[in-house]
């Protein structure tokens, strides 16, 4: 029983750390893509 449990909340943390990942990824290129157009000052830091 306890067995199933452990397979299943890993591969929920697996699925979570992708989601995240791709997250990350994702805004990223978006400030990237923010200093090209000028939207956003080329000095920029996130927090």
């Amino acid at each position: 029983m306890m067995d199933g449990l452990a397979v299943i909340s890993f591969v929920f943390g697996v699925i979570g750390f992708v989601f995240g990942l791709v997250a990350f990824i994702r805004v990223e290129k978006l400030i990237k893509t923010l200093k090209a157009q000028g939207n956003l000052n080329q000095d920029y830091k996130e927090e």
